[in-house]
């Protein structure tokens, strides 16, 4: 066992799931843990009590048993959207003395960082100061925006009350709803009328309504229906097609929202796709992006992420410390996809 501290501990912690990474000040990954997520309603204490196991998950793996267990945290963490929760994340963190700074940002920031990951499809000027717009778009939707003088942006990406729409919630639920308008008469002929219910093992779209409201379905499993809906819209059912199509308007939107405020719409602005619903490469949802981008921002250039968000709370962690473009790479590589 060593004493010796690692040079980061990053957190990328989403809905779904959370991972967590020890690094070493030349980018060796020195332990690789995941554990559950962290959704909006999680209780601080609870996700504190997650981290800490997962902390020590880590700590074992990597045959560590000092303290501070590293030199720096990067904590990115889905529904830290507020900067109280940001405070009331950091002094909880604070508590446990893992290492000796730390910084908490929203999780869409490792994936604007994780887009000039170095060794992979990155946009111009990898290896330099970051910046550009990032969209995540996986249980729901949420952007940022770095500028070059670095000045930032974000939305308060906290549901329908903030205006949000999308991800694998907004698409479940919109298949669910044009599904029963099929069903009753009130809407259009669509194939998502079958597989709904096909989808829930259940005769009816009625039935798998009633289901939801008397919570013998979950409403997250709604999620679920996003590959559904991707599927029957890719075989030509026009109303599937046209809840893709405005998932690509969302992304849009909220993309071109983010330049404008940065006022770096004109530039040759990287667009960074993360979030399991952009890194599907959808060729529907990708035609649907490119062509609005084309039209809002003409020199943006999109990318679809290629190293996972983990990758890029990372490096935002080795950006703290200062390391080079070395250890960036060494990094990188332990998280680069399979060739072939």
């Amino acid at each position: 066992m060593s004493t010796d501290p690692a040079a980061v501990i990053a957190v990328d912690a989403g809905n779904s799931k959370t991972d967590l990474a020890l690094v070493a000040r030349d980018g060796r990954l020195l332990a690789s843990v995941r554990g559950a997520g962290m959704p909006g309603d999680t209780a601080l204490a609870d996700k504190m009590e997650l981290l800490a196991d997962l902390v020590s998950q880590a700590q074992r793996q990597a045959g560590l048993s000092g303290s501070p267990v590293a030199e720096h945290i990067c904590a990115c963490v889905a529904n830290v959207d507020l900067p109280e929760e940001e405070e009331e994340f950091v002094a909880a963190v604070e508590k446990h003395a893992w290492s000796n700074s730390l910084a908490v940002v929203n999780d869409t920031f490792a994936v604007l960082r994780a887009g000039y990951a170095p060794g992979g499809a990155t946009p111009p000027g990898a290896g330099e100061p970051y910046w550009g717009v990032a969209v995540t778009c996986g249980a729901g939707i949420n952007c940022v925006g770095v500028a070059p003088d670095g000045r930032t942006t974000r939305f308060l990406a906290i549901g329908y009350i903030s205006g949000d729409w999308g991800g694998g919630s907004g698409i479940g639920r919109a298949a669910q709803w044009w599904a029963i308008r099929d069903e009753d008469g009130r809407g259009p002929r669509t194939a998502l009328r079958e597989a709904v219910a096909a989808h829930f093992g259940l005769p009816t779209v009625y039935d798998v309504a009633v289901a939801l409201h008397q919570h013998r379905i979950s409403e997250d499993s709604l999620l679920d229906l996003a590959p559904v809906v991707m599927s029957l819209a890719a075989e030509g059912d026009q109303v599937a097609a046209r809840i893709v199509q405005r998932q690509a308007e969302e992304v849009v939107a909220m993309a071109l929202a983010a330049m404008r405020r940065l006022g770096i719409a004109d530039l040759a602005t990287p667009v960074i796709l993360g979030g399991g619903l952009l890194t599907a490469r959808d060729p529907l949802l990708e035609a649907g992006i490119t062509a609005g981008l084309a039209a809002g921002a003409p020199d943006a250039v999109a990318h679809v992420v290629g190293v996972p968000p983990i990758a890029g709370a990372a490096l935002l962690g080795l950006d703290h410390l200062g390391v080079g473009l070395a250890a960036q790479q060494q990094l990188c590589a332990a998280y680069a996809p399979p060739s072939g």
